[in-house]
């Protein structure tokens, strides 16, 4: 009993002892002073370095050592110690890189979750700065163990501080931000640390950092919460590699559920600009198939929510890089399709309520709203197709006219829909550069489309005639042609051609008639306006320009005599600006083509009639018809043969070899093609039924 007194009082006695301390434990306590506004000792922590370092083996103990001395100091509130504590334990981290540091790196973290956990914020800020530079670390080989869990929680906790005092809050939340950019580089490029991809980790970090983003008040001076929570929001998206994309994307989609940030989208479409913009191009397909999902849940939603999900898609594909859009183009507009029938149901769902007696003011509300998510779509889709390469346009411009049945309907509510499939076609065809006619417009594209060209509506004729001059102008010719006008010299305009090739003369003399028609039945509709007219002219300029041969330049002139001669005759009881206006368009057409073909005879005809018109008759010239008020006469003298073009004279100024000039005395009446438009569409009416 005595000999164990002795023993323990023994060991009690060299441990109040200095010298008989482990020399570890001498140079760790030697570099706190006496009072800690003294701060560390510089010389000692030299010394404790220069042990560390020659000593490596003893890393954990000192680690362990300064860890409980922080623990103890941290209970007492000697803060000025913790402070000391945690600069040591920084500069023996930048200063050992050994096999050893592992051990002391786990008392590190844990000396820093101690500073994390303490309701302090001063503490809590001291123990982020400490791993924000352990993170910048580059550790000589991996850890197989360490785990940042408790780290993610707690920076994300951060990062929504509600501290009652502004600046304070404002510390705290930087922070947070700057630990998890910490977490994220030292994480995410350590193929054992792939875990933070996960989604419970994923669930935390990028609402945290969406948080700050949105929370942006009162955010002024170097450290801003916002700015910095968008850097390393960017950071992350930066790193994403393809399998991980889904976790990434799918935390901002939920954030901005819970938040209600669809209606209104700014934020959401703030995200995901910096989606686009910071992940690898190659994934930005994944990105958009993610939207498309998420407009899928959302398909029972208020017509605002789902509008704002299609315009933050509509962000997606416009930013997307031009082919990157990934394999399943077609999936993508048929998910779009799907939604824009849906929308037209539940439009046409209202509309038969309301007509059943219900509140007039918020069913026409609620149908509004639909148009607001049609014209989304419709806008997005034209975009996506726009961004696609020329072999994919052809096969979805095809693919949209399979799906979505908009002719003939019942319901007059379908025609913002009508004009939203020809905007869709517009986009789509929009730079499109096919080397063949046939390819680019094969029939079950063109006979629908052609049969949109007879609806009554104007602004549908005009898209149409776009349309076709987005496929036929493969030279980019029509900014040159713009605004139907007699140009004086066509060389000026330095038009671009090429010789039209065998499989283009084929698709004219198999499809020329029908183009052909589609524009003589165009010119007569009573709604003609000026933009029609001057589209109408650019289309027959166009057709000049890429696909007409010796024989199609005899059909161009045929039909323009025609053209002469309804507006003449006037058996469709037409108005007089509209038989003005053709008058024009043919005096348009002529002078250019006369100039294009380089015939001198031919061109001194034209411009013998239309010297005549701009003395005895301005009114059947572009320059005056279309200008506003201009005076249109009561009729429209057939007698006054000087002011028309004649055929007699232009199979005259043809004659000899290159041009079949006989042609032209056969009157060129539109021809039916007898091809069947597909079911639900419009009939085309044909010229004996077609009465205004």
């Amino acid at each position: 009993m005595l000999k164990s007194y002795k023993h323990t009082l023994y060991f009690r006695v060299c441990g109040c002892c200095g010298p008989l301390r482990p020399r570890y434990k001498r140079l760790v306590d030697n570099i706190f002073p006496e009072d800690p506004k003294d701060g560390l000792s510089k010389s000692d922590m030299e010394k404790l370095t220069f042990y560390a370092v020659s000593a490596p083996e003893k890393l954990d103990r000192i680690g362990a050592y300064l860890a409980e001395r922080l623990s103890r100091d941290v209970v007492r509130h000697r803060y000025g110690y913790v402070v000391i504590a945690m600069e040591a334990l920084d500069q023996l981290l930048m200063a050992c890189h050994s096999q050893s540091i592992k051990p002391f790196v786990e008392s590190f973290l844990h000396m820093v979750a101690k500073l994390l956990e303490s309701r302090e914020p001063d503490l809590q800020v001291l123990g982020t700065n400490s791993f924000v530079k352990f993170a910048n670390i580059e550790e000589d080989t991996p850890s197989y163990h360490r785990r940042y869990d408790f780290f993610v929680s707690q920076f994300s906790a951060m990062c929504h501080s509600t501290h009652e005092d502004v600046d304070t809050r404002k510390r705290i939340r930087v922070a947070g931000i700057k630990g998890l950019q910490g977490v994220v580089r030292k994480t995410v490029n350590d193929e054992l640390q792939a875990i933070i991809w996960e989604p419970q980790h994923m669930d935390k970090l990028i609402p945290s950092m969406l948080f700050n983003m949105q929370d942006r008040s009162g955010q002024d001076g170097e450290e801003n919460p916002g700015a910095l929570a968008e850097s390393c929001f960017r950071e992350l998206l930066g790193r994403a590699a393809y399998g991980n994309m889904n976790n990434a994307v799918r935390p901002v989609l939920v954030h901005l559920d819970n938040h209600h940030l669809w209606d209104p989208n700014e934020f959401a479409v703030s995200c995901f600009r910096i989606i686009m913009y910071s992940i690898q191009a190659q994934h930005s397909h994944h990105v958009i198939q993610q939207v498309l999902n998420h407009l899928d849940t959302h398909n029972r939603n208020t017509p605002r929510v789902r509008a704002g999900i299609v315009q933050v898609l509509l962000e997606t594909v416009a930013i997307a890089a031009k082919g990157s859009v990934g394999p399943t183009v077609l999936e993508v507009f048929n998910t779009l399709l799907k939604h824009l029938r849906m929308s037209v149901d539940f439009e046409l769902g209202e509309t038969s309520r309301r007509n059943s007696g219900s509140s007039v003011s918020s069913n026409r509300g609620k149908e509004s709203e639909e148009r607001i998510v049609q014209n989304a779509i419709i806008q997005t889709i034209g975009f996506f197709g726009g961004n696609l390469p020329d072999y994919q346009r052809a096969e979805v411009m095809m693919f949209i006219m399979g799906k979505v049945p908009v002719y003939g309907t019942p319901c007059h509510t379908l025609d913002t829909v009508k004009i939203g499939s020809v905007n869709k076609w517009t986009h789509v065809t929009s730079g499109f550069k096919s080397k063949s006619m046939a390819a680019a417009l094969p029939p079950p594209f063109l006979d629908p489309l052609f049969s949109i060209s007879l609806m009554e509506d104007n602004e549908l004729r005009q898209l149409v005639l776009e349309i076709l001059h987005n496929i036929i102008d493969r030279h980019d010719n029509r900014a040159k042609l713009r605004g139907i006008r007699i140009i004086p010299n066509v060389a000026a305009l330095k038009i671009k051609r090429e010789k039209i090739s065998k499989q283009d003369v084929a698709f004219m003399k198999k499809h020329g008639q029908q183009l052909y028609r589609h524009i003589y039945l165009g010119c007569k509709e009573d709604d003609n306006s000026h933009k029609n007219f001057e589209l109408l002219f650019t289309t027959l300029a166009v057709l000049t320009i890429e696909l007409a041969n010796e024989e199609v330049v005899i059909d161009l002139i045929r039909l323009a005599v025609a053209l002469q001669d309804m507006a003449l005759a006037n058996e469709e009881n037409m108005s007089m600006f509209i038989r003005c206006g053709i008058m024009a368009l043919v005096a348009a057409y002529l002078n250019f083509l006369s100039q294009m073909i380089a015939n001198p005879p031919f061109c001194q005809h034209v411009s013998k009639v239309i010297e005549l018109r701009n003395m005895d008759a301005p009114y059947l010239l572009p320059e005056h018809i279309f200008r506003d008020k201009c005076p249109t006469p009561e009729s429209l003298d057939k007698d006054d043969r000087p002011l028309y073009f004649q055929t007699a004279d232009m199979a005259e100024c043809l004659a000899g070899p290159g041009y079949n000039a006989e042609r032209l005395s056969i009157p060129y009446v539109p021809q039916v093609t007898g091809r069947t438009v597909r079911v639900g569409s419009v009939l085309p009416r044909t010229p004996d039924s077609f009465v205004h």
